[in-house]
C-alpha cells in the first residue's frame, strides 16, 4: 500500500464521505492507509468475510454491527439515509472541463439514484491504477486472484491480434459437384459451404445468394452440405447452421430477420443496387454435415469484414460466441495460454482460465490484468491503431458501456471492457481500460469485484473512475470518430474462385485444437 500513501499527500481531499468502522484485521488496515482523494474505496466499506471467518472474528464483528447501528441514528447519518433529491444534470458543454468538478457533479445518471453516501457495498476488490509510464496510482489486492468474466476477452483479441494480424479476413468457400446449366440456372449436383468466420451471418448468407445468382446459379438439385466447423448467427450447431443458411438462400423460405438484416445492410453501404432484385437459390436436397467433397470445384470465396473490425463488434456486445470462435481459430484454450504466459512471463497461478469468452471460473490478478491490457495497446500500436478501434467507448458506442459514463463531461473519455457473472463466484464485475483527464493525462485501470451485487459493483467502479479523474482535473474525451458498428461487419469481399486456398495461413505458428 505504500504507493498510495505517497499518492495521498499530493492530491485534495475531494469531499468527507463516511467510513465504516470495520473490525477485521484486513478491513481495518486498508482503511487506515487509504488517500483521500479515493475515500470512495473506504466508503464502498469492502469487507473480506473470508479472513474473518477464518481468524474466528465473528464476536468483533457483530460488536462492529451494533456500533455502526448506533452510529447509524445520530442526526448527520440519519440524512444521509433519506432518499436523495433528484441532482439536476449539469448543462451540455462541447467541451470538457479544464477544471475540477465540483463534487455535486461527479455523479453522472447512473451514480444519481444510489449515491456513494447512501450505500454500503459488500464484496471484495481489487484495484491498479497505472500511468503509462507504469507508475502506481492506486492499488488494492492487486496481487490476489479474481474472476476477470469477459474482461478475458482482451486476451483472446491480444493472441487473435499477434496470430493473425487486423487485417486479417476469415474466408467463406462456395464449391460445387456435378453439372451447371446455364440456360435453366439449374446445378445438377451439391453445394458445399465451408468456413469458420465468427462473423457469419443472415446479411452474409444472402449475399452469397446474390453472388451464386450472377454465376447464373438459381437451383440446385442435390444437398446443401455445410463443413464441420461452419456456422452462423452465433450458433453452435453445424446442422442448425446449415438449415439457417437453407433458409436463408431460397427467397420463398427465408426468415423475416434475414431480410431485414440484409435491408439495414445494404441501405447502410448505401447499395441501393443489390435491393432492385431478391436474391435467390433453390436446393431441393437436404442438408449435410460433412467435409467438402474431393471433387468439389471452387466457384466463390466470401470474405469477412476485417479481423479490427470484428474485434470492435465482439467487444462492445462482449459476444461470448465470436470469442469462443476465434480463440478455436488460433489453437483454442491452451495455445491461448501457452501463447500469453511464454510472451508476458506468467506463470501458471498467474493466469488460469477455462474459457475465452469469460464464462466459468477464471483466476487472474488485477496486476496480470494490467499486463495482458499494455500488451494489448502495445500490438495496437505497432499496427498504427488505438484501443478506440476495437474497444468501447463509454458513453458512445453500443453495447456494455453504452449507458455507462454518460454524462457530458464524462462521454468518451474512458474506453474500457466490462466482465459481469450474476451468480459465479458470489456475483462477478470487473472494469479494465483506459481513463483520460483534464490535462490530457491518460491512466490505464483494472478493477475486478466479487461475492456481492453486480450493480452495486458497477456504480462503485463508475465512481471510482470519475473521482480519480476529478482528483487530476476532470475528464476529457479522448480522440474518436464513432462509426455505425452494423458497418464494422459489412466490409466483406464475394471474390470468383482463383484456386482452391480459401483460408489464409496464420502470421505464426498455432497448435491446431
Amino acid at each position: 500500500m505504500e504507493p498510495m500513501k505517497k499518492y495521498a499527500t499530493s492530491l485534495p481531499v475531494l469531499g468527507s464521505l463516511p467510513i465504516c468502522n470495520c473490525q477485521s484485521p484486513i478491513g481495518r488496515n486498508f482503511l487506515e492507509s487509504l488517500p483521500p482523494c479515493l475515500d470512495l474505496l473506504s466508503n464502498t466499506r469492502f469487507l473480506n468475510r473470508q479472513t474473518a471467518i477464518g481468524n474466528r472474528q465473528w464476536p468483533r464483528i457483530l460488536v462492529a454491527l451494533l456500533v455502526s447501528l448506533v452510529w447509524l441514528q445520530q442526526p448527520a447519518i440519519v440524512g444521509a439515509q433519506t432518499p436523495p433529491e433528484e441532482i439536476p444534470k449539469p448543462p451540455v458543454s462541447t467541451s470538457a472541463p479544464t477544471v475540477p468538478i465540483p463534487q455535486s457533479q461527479i455523479t453522472t445518471d447512473q451514480a444519481a439514484s444510489a449515491p456513494a453516501e447512501s450505500q454500503v457495498t459488500y464484496g471484495l476488490q481489487g484495484v491498479l491504477v497505472e500511468s503509462l509510464d507504469g507508475k502506481t496510482v492506486a492499488a488494492q489486492s492487486a496481487e490476489e486472484n479474481f474472476n476477470p468474466a469477459s474482461a478475458i476477452k482482451l486476451a483472446t483479441a491480444l493472441v487473435a491480434l499477434k496470430s493473425f494480424g487486423p487485417q486479417h479476413r476469415f474466408t467463406t468457400g462456395i464449391w460445387i459437384t456435378g453439372t451447371f446449366d446455364k440456360v435453366t440456372g439449374t446445378l445438377t449436383g451439391n453445394l458445399y459451404i465451408s468456413g469458420r468466420d465468427p462473423s457469419f451471418h443472415y446479411e452474409h448468407g444472402v449475399m452469397i445468394a446474390r453472388q451464386l445468382n450472377t454465376l447464373g446459379i438459381r437451383t440446385v438439385t442435390g444437398n446443401l452440405v455445410v463443413a464441420p466447423g461452419f456456422t452462423m448467427n452465433f450458433n453452435w450447431s453445424a446442422r442448425r447452421s446449415g438449415e439457417q443458411l437453407y433458409d436463408t438462400f431460397d427467397s420463398t423460405l427465408r426468415p423475416g430477420e434475414a431480410s431485414r438484416a440484409w435491408l439495414y445492410e445494404r441501405t447502410a453501404l448505401g447499395d441501393h443496387a443489390s435491393l432492385q432484385t431478391v436474391p435467390s437459390v433453390a436446393v431441393m436436397g437436404e442438408v449435410e454435415v460433412n467435409p467438402v467433397a474431393a471433387d468439389a470445384r471452387l466457384v466463390l470465396s466470401q470474405k469477412s469484414s476485417k479481423l479490427v473490425d470484428i474485434l470492435k463488434v465482439l467487444l462492445c456486445y462482449s459476444n461470448n460466441f465470436m470469442a469462443e470462435r476465434l480463440g478455436d481459430s488460433v489453437g483454442g484454450l491452451q495455445s491461448v495460454r501457452r501463447q500469453l504466459t511464454n510472451s508476458l512471463g506468467l506463470s501458471s497461478s498467474e493466469f488460469m482460465i477455462s474459457s475465452l469468452s469469460g464464462l466459468g471460473v477464471n483466476r487472474v490478478s488485477p496486476r496480470t490484468m494490467m499486463k495482458i491490457f499494455r500488451a494489448l495497446r502495445e500490438e495496437l500500436r505497432k499496427n498504427k491503431l488505438s484501443t478506440t478501434d476495437i474497444m468501447p467507448v463509454a458513453g458512445i458506442d453500443p453495447g456494455t458501456l453504452q449507458d455507462r459514463f454518460t454524462g457530458p463531461a464524462w462521454r468518451a473519455s474512458v474506453i474500457a471492457k466490462t466482465g459481469t457473472l450474476i451468480r459465479t463466484d458470489g456475483g462477478v464485475s470487473s472494469l479494465v481500460g483506459q481513463m483520460k483527464t483534464a490535462g490530457g493525462e491518460t491512466l490505464l485501470f483494472v478493477i475486478m469485484n466479487r461475492q456481492g451485487s453486480v450493480l452495486r459493483f458497477r456504480l462503485n467502479q463508475d465512481y471510482l473512475v470519475m473521482q480519480i479523474q476529478n482528483s487530476r482535473g476532470g475528464p476529457k474525451a479522448f480522440d474518436y470518430k464513432p462509426h455505425l458498428l452494423a458497418m464494422k461487419l459489412a466490409d466483406i469481399q464475394s471474390l470468383p474462385s482463383a484456386g482452391d486456398e480459401y483460408e489464409p495461413a496464420l502470421k505464426g505458428p498455432v497448435t491446431s485444437p
